[in-house]
C-alpha cells in the first residue's frame, strides 16, 4: 500500500493493519501489530518526509509480516538500551521530540524476528514477523 510520508500516514497504516488482521481473525496480536506498524511507519516518515513510503502486510504459516519501505538507504539506528526514569526525560517544549529513538527496541521485543532488507530497485524494507 503506497502512503505519503506525513504524520497522518501512521494513523492510516494502523487503520489498514487493524482491518486486515481482524479479517484474518488474529485478534490476539492486534495490539502488538498496531504498535509495530506505528513504529515502522513513523521511522519511514522521519527518514523520507513527504515522499512515498510503502506498507506491506502478509501472512503465512508462521504468522504475519509487517514491512515498510522507504527510499533512504541509511539503515535504522537504535539508541543504546538503558533503564529510563522520568528524570532522564527532558520535557521542555524545545526538547520534547528528542526523547524518542527507542521504537526499534519495541519492534524487536514484539517480533519473533525482524530486520532490514535492501531493495534492488532502491531504498530498503524494514520488517517484523509476529507469530500468530
Amino acid at each position: 500500500m503506497p502512503l505519503i510520508g506525513t504524520p497522518s500516514a501512521v494513523g492510516l497504516a494502523r487503520t489498514l493493519v487493524e482491518a486486515r488482521i481482524r479479517n484474518w481473525n488474529y485478534f490476539d496480536i492486534i495490539d502488538n501489530a498496531l504498535l509495530v506498524a506505528s513504529e515502522l511507519v513513523t521511522n519511514a516518515v522521519r527518514q523520507t518526509p513527504h515522499q512515498e513510503i510503502r506498507l506491506q502486510l502478509s501472512r503465512d504459516g508462521h504468522g504475519i509480516v509487517i514491512a515498510v519501505w522507504d527510499a533512504d538507504y541509511a539503515l535504522p539506528q537504535t539508541k543504546p538500551t538503558k533503564e529510563l526514569t522520568l528524570e532522564d526525560l527532558d520535557l521542555s517544549a524545545e526538547a520534547f521530540d528528542d526523547n524518542g529513538g527507542y521504537g526499534l527496541h519495541i519492534v524487536q521485543a514484539l517480533s519473533s524476528k525482524c530486520g532490514v532488507t535492501g531493495d534492488p530497485a532502491g531504498g530498503k524494507w524494514v520488517w517484523s514477523r509476529i507469530r500468530t
